[in-house]
């Protein structure tokens, strides 16, 4: 799945982009998608709601869940603010959209992209985020020689294009992997499944779930985070402009967020998965089912930070972990000021979390 791509924004070219973004856009959501309640009609009696915009970076999907779950059940009209909720596709770059004031808020899929927007100097950076572990994986099938991920190393390991710019620097860091071990994945799961020997990259959500339905076994998934991998995944970006002019905004639409995730993991999700079907009639029941079961057993979500600080929560170190190596690696061909991709501002108070405990305890 190409979410995980490594954006780096081309000023000379962002309309031509931007065009192409804005058509993936238009034609994959009903750009309404406005405040509602969890019987999907509009709010009655609030006529000062701010009208903001926010763009996912992919089809709607249960990772999304959490943010159509707080438009479904209300919470950012709670907060005031009226949400057009726009999903992404295959060409969305939700980086660019957002420095051409094209969009309010959007989704940062990994680290990369807020440090390369500091790179680049875009005005943006990260207010929260939803994810504290990467659903990167490696997947092989059962078998005794791989325990671990360090055991791949000298295997041969199908991977993208993208990859090899982004999780691949890490494991050549962190594993001594070496660049011979590549081999192109084009997300056709058939050469995984006839081969017993393979490995290859996934989204925990994604890839295991398709091989087991499409080979009828249960591949063995590694999680990348679980293993020491220190990207932030799913992050609200929003712009600088905004962060400093309207930060009662910006806080809004990360509590409201928050609420929305807790709500979808611990709740019941299906106002939000009404929403996601709407957008994205492709995703069937048993996808999403089995997706929010994956986000809750491995704590994509609601673990390390999060369950002390609330989810979203985002520390320095960690920051500083992901740059540091990505950096020591020759990423970046020259020091960028990482501590300016991302905000502490308005997470780490533990909201949501009495919420998440009235829900647990129904």
């Amino acid at each position: 799945m190409s979410r995980q791509t490594l954006i780096r924004i081309s000023i000379a070219l962002f309309v031509l982009v931007i065009l192409g973004s804005l058509f993936s856009l238009m034609t994959g959501t009903q750009k309404g998608q406005q405040a509602q309640g969890p019987d999907g009609a509009k709010r009655s009696g609030q006529t000062a709601l701010r009208d903001v915009s926010f763009a996912t970076d992919w089809k709607a999907q249960a990772e999304h869940g959490g943010f159509y779950q707080a438009l479904a059940k209300g919470f950012y009209a709670d907060v005031g603010l009226n949400v057009t909720l726009l999903q992404g596709g295959p060409g969305i770059n939700v980086p660019q959209l957002l420095v051409t004031d094209t969009i309010d808020f959007g989704i940062g899929s990994n680290s990369f992209i807020p440090i390369n927007m500091v790179e680049a100097g875009a005005p943006g950076k990260a207010v929260m985020a939803v994810f504290q572990k990467d659903p990167q994986v490696l997947i092989t099938h059962p078998r005794a020689d791989i325990k671990n991920i360090a055991d791949m190393k000298g295997h041969p390991i199908m991977i993208s294009d993208s990859a090899i710019t982004s999780f691949w620097v890490w494991l050549r860091a962190e594993f001594d992997f070496e660049d011979t071990q590549i081999r192109k994945y084009n997300y056709n799961l058939a050469p995984f499944i006839v081969d017993p020997n393979a490995i290859q990259q996934g989204y925990l959500s994604a890839e295991p779930f398709l091989i087991k339905k499409e080979g009828g076994f249960d591949p063995t998934v590694f999680l990348m985070s679980d293993a020491g991998y220190p990207s932030y995944a799913t992050m609200v970006l929003a712009r600088n402009e905004m962060i400093l002019s309207e930060p009662e905004v910006v806080q809004a639409f990360v509590d409201a967020t928050i609420r929305g995730w807790y709500d979808y993991l611990y709740g019941d999700p299906t106002p939000g998965n009404a929403l996601i079907k709407r957008d994205n009639p492709e995703v069937d029941d048993d996808t999403i089912s089995q997706a929010i079961a994956k986000m809750k057993s491995y704590g994509l979500a609601d673990s390390g930070d999060a369950l002390d600080h609330g989810i979203g929560a985002m520390n320095h170190a960690q920051w500083s972990r992901f740059y540091t190596v990505m950096a020591g690696e020759g990423v970046w061909e020259h020091d960028v000021e990482f501590t300016k991709a991302y905000t502490l501002q308005f997470v780490n108070k533990k909201t949501g979390m009495t919420l998440k405990q009235e829900l647990l305890e129904k």
